[in-house]
């Protein structure tokens, strides 16, 4: 039932303060691990768990949430997740070492997990079906600018603050989300159901290796490593029996019924396509501004503010076109944005203008939210209520899994990319080039024969690199080409069906669905 127009303001903005607090949580470490790295006493290699931990506990604590939600009420779940979160968030400013710091992450993560699917099934509820979009566009302001915001607000506080302050700053913002939530959303009915115990073990191991394989792969050489072999064995079994089992079990973790629905399933996968996207194309810019380019983080983080001012922009105006424009234009001018974007990206030099920076950037994050909000607005359409809560938690998962295989992904193809284009560069390294001693003929009265050539080496790993960044571009610019053609797989509901599903309850899924066809008689 759609809340009144006051009540229904209140629940948003403290749906959004725990939705926005959970999306910059993502990357706003990020850009803080150098400091951490010193405060800590820890190697690049242990530092890195400070990220790997997190994006774990997420992962595995994401699907449980239709069922949580379901046995203690939505509202109870929601504030002690809130709770939870900036609990924990306080003790990662307050940690002394890296064990505490790993520690207190995994908690962060696990509570942080349900805040946006529990915070996007909130607000489906608490709007009319003709508001869905425009409430969709709001929730979709915290969830895709707050990854871009993340690194602007970290770089700014460790460079003149604190690293610690990355994690304190959610203190007053999870108290003002916890008030809201509490006064003002309503409980939902509390259900009996078994816990899929061994459903849910099955699924924790295939999500759990998986995102270890995809976040250590790097660090570890990917398939040269045992460690990563196992991981993506343990991954694919896992992932195998949990189908097995979930197909077979009377009452399995994750209800089948949810990947029924057309327009979900579509959506899912576009979902995960617009992860790999944004967030592969998160962690290309800061490394190519920063290492190759040479600005420092806090002028990185306003370079990138204006991708989180084109996706603001581009959400609210989807907001008000989603009825009146058809969802699958709207993705396709999006996707078209983001991939003309990318085609600009991938002719960059290392002399790029900050007002090329800018502007791309912009337009991109326009694309992006005009991705978000129709994919929101469809993928629950057509689907019952009572399936809501679980959905909500398989479409989050499924945006999380796609940033981390398109952190990957990107990571890989620069490192290999790096190498291979320093190898082609380096045959045209010889005393037969004219072009070379031209370069260095300036240098010469200068510098030593050895500093020459250190300069020169140093030159060669950077044109390498900035080939290599090129090449991940257009490559980010591929996947969005190839996201395209899904769009034809989406339906644009009827009103009456979706005025039908808000009045289904869980005993009508089998009434509302559509009639079988008639069999022949004999």
């Amino acid at each position: 039932m759609a809340e009144a127009p006051l009540q229904r303001r209140m629940i948003t903005g403290s749906v959004m303060l725990a939705t926005l607090m959970q999306a910059v949580d993502t990357t706003i470490a990020n850009v803080a691990l150098p400091s951490m790295q010193g405060s800590l006493s820890a190697t690049q290699d242990q530092i890195s768990w400070v990220l790997t931990s997190y994006i774990v506990a997420t992962a595995i604590m994401t699907p449980p949430t239709g069922f949580l939600a379901e046995r203690f009420g939505r509202k109870k779940l929601f504030l002690a997740a809130v709770i939870g979160f900036t609990v924990s968030s306080v003790l990662c400013g307050l940690a002394q070492n890296l064990e505490q710091m790993v520690l207190f992450r995994v908690l962060q993560g696990a509570f942080g997990a349900p805040l946006i699917p529990l915070s996007q099934a909130v607000l489906l509820d608490s709007y009319p079906p003709e508001q869905h979009g425009s409430a969709m566009a709001l929730w979709g302001v915290g969830v895709m600018v707050g990854p871009v915001l993340g690194p602007t607000l970290g770089g700014w506080l460790s460079e003149y603050y604190d690293w610690r302050w990355v994690f304190l700053i959610n203190l007053p913002f999870g108290v003002l989300a916890w008030l809201g939530i509490s006064a003002c959303v309503a409980e939902t009915p509390r259900k009996q159901r078994r816990f899929d115990l061994f459903g849910f073990t099955l699924l924790t191991l295939a999500i759990g290796a998986l995102q270890m394989m995809l976040d250590r792969g790097e660090l570890a050489g990917w398939f040269e490593s045992t460690e990563i072999v196992l991981e993506a064995a343990l991954a694919a079994a896992f992932g195998y029996m949990f189908l097995v089992h979930m197909l077979t079990h009377p009452q399995p973790f994750l209800s089948p019924a949810i990947f029924r629905d057309r327009n979900l399933v579509t959506c899912l996968v576009l979902i995960f396509a617009v992860g790999v996207i944004m967030l592969a194309t998160m962690a290309l810019l800061p490394p190519f501004l920063q290492n190759l380019i040479g600005y420092p983080a806090v002028t990185t983080g306003l370079l990138l503010a204006p991708r989180g001012m084109g996706t603001m922009i581009g959400m609210l105006l989807v907001g008000r076109l989603i009825g009146r424009v058809s969802p699958r234009l709207l993705l396709l001018l999006g996707l078209s944005l983001v991939a003309g974007m990318l085609w600009e990206m991938s002719h960059f030099t290392d002399e790029v203008s900050r007002f090329a920076l800018v502007w791309t950037g912009l337009v991109q994050g326009i694309g992006l939210g005009l991705l978000f909000v129709p994919l929101s607005t469809v993928a629950f359409s057509t689907l019952a209520p009572a399936l809501r809560t679980e959905a909500t938690s398989m479409y989050s998962l499924m945006r999380n899994i796609g940033g981390s295989i398109g952190i990957s992904i990107v990571t890989a193809q620069l490192a290999r990319g790096t190498q291979a284009h320093r190898a082609v560069l380096a045959e045209h390294v010889n005393p037969l080039n004219p072009r070379l001693d031209e370069a260095l003929l300036p240098l010469a009265g200068q510098l030593s024969e050895s500093a020459q050539l250190a300069l020169l080496d140093t030159e060669l790993n950077r044109q390498a690199a900035l080939l290599a960044y090129l090449g991940d571009f257009e490559l980010v610019m591929v996947i969005t080409l190839a996201t395209m053609p899904l769009l034809l797989l989406l339906r644009q509901p009827k009103p009456k069906a979706v005025a039908i599903s808000r009045q289904t309850e869980p005993e009508e899924l089998e009434a509302a669905s559509p009639p079988a066809l008639p069999q022949p008689r004999s």
